[in-house]
């Protein structure tokens, strides 16, 4: 868990200056995104994963077939 983190935390320095570029946590690669939401949800997306080892999505999808 705390590697996880340590080595999220060095990309994210390590690619500060690359505004361009957004991770896409369900996809495993990087992606060129200008949409300002579209990197809060990538951001926001990334540490679910690490707190939960889920993705939003997911976390979506059990809730909604867990209600049914």
């Amino acid at each position: 868990m705390k590697l996880k983190i340590i080595t999220f935390l060095s990309l994210m320095m390590i690619l500060t200056g690359c505004t361009e570029f957004a991770m896409l946590t369900s996809g495993g690669g990087l992606a060129v995104s200008h949409n300002a939401y579209v990197k809060a949800y990538n951001g926001l997306d990334v540490l679910t994963i690490i707190n939960t080892e889920k993705d939003i999505k997911t976390h979506i999808y059990e809730n909604v077939r867990h209600a049914d």
